[in-house]
């Protein structure tokens, strides 16, 4: 796929963002290649891993070149939007691993996961007012979701950068390690911690979480109704009486 790397495991997908020379800059290759795992991980699903390595970048924002030419109709077409909205509506969970910056619809895209693992380097910023647009790709509604209303327009209106301690002191993210090399294991770590729970489970959670408040309590009752007929919540459940009875 272009500008990307793509590592199938059986529970996971681990998707590089591979554009070093652009500093993983999105373009449309990018969005078309993302929206390709968006279908796949649809067809088949699975959790995802979104890294841009730990070279110390994991997205520069969208490739101003690019940018710069998009007209009102293209900014209508929802071109980095509609992909971003893909990637936060697939059924399974997803992490972001960020090293480095993570700057305007680079951020976007992590904000776009469910969760977020960084390295101690790792800046986040919405730098869009400064370039005389809005960050249209998801921070509008989601940064405020993440840290607050208050905090998330100081940053959309100031375009300041947010470091790794204070994205982790606000909410921003769940977790901060202090070398690149600790990312990807801590990234693997929290999915590994998921797996270890039933993935229909998984799939119905994330389902109810990102559900309109409007649909509450009656979602979470059919949810539960199909996960207390399947066989894999009587099996886990009879393993722990089992495992406390030998205790």
């Amino acid at each position: 796929m272009s500008g990307l790397r793509v590592e199938e495991r059986p529970d996971r997908l681990v998707v590089t963002l591979d554009r070093p020379e652009k500093r993983n800059a999105i373009d449309t290759d990018l969005i078309a290649a993302l929206h390709e795992v968006c279908a796949e991980l649809e067809a088949r699903p699975r959790m995802l891993l979104l890294t841009g390595g730990t070279d110390g970048i994991f997205a520069g924002g969208a490739d101003i070149a690019q940018l710069r030419e998009r007209g009102r109709l293209d900014a209508l077409a929802a071109i980095n939007s509609a992909a971003f909205a893909r990637i936060r509506a697939l059924p399974m969970p997803t992490v972001a691993a960020i090293d480095g910056p993570a700057l305007g619809g680079g951020a976007e895209l992590a904000y776009a996961c469910d969760l977020r693992v960084c390295s101690a380097r790792a800046v986040f910023g919405q730098p869009e007012v400064r370039l005389g647009i809005l960050a249209g790709a998801g921070a509008t509604h989601r940064l405020p979701a993440l840290v607050g209303e208050t905090i998330a327009k100081e940053l959309l209106f100031t375009g300041r950068r947010v470091d790794a301690a204070e994205a982790l002191r606000i909410g921003l993210v769940n977790r901060v390690v202090a070398t690149p090399d600790e990312l990807m294991p801590a990234a693997h770590g929290l999915i590994d911690e998921m797996a270890k729970g039933s993935a229909l489970a998984l799939r119905l959670t994330k389902l109810a979480v990102d559900a309109p408040a409007a649909a509450h309590p009656h979602l979470d009752l059919v949810s539960q109704a199909v996960l207390f007929t399947d066989e894999e919540k009587h099996r886990r459940m009879t393993e722990f009486l089992q495992r406390r009875r030998g205790s």
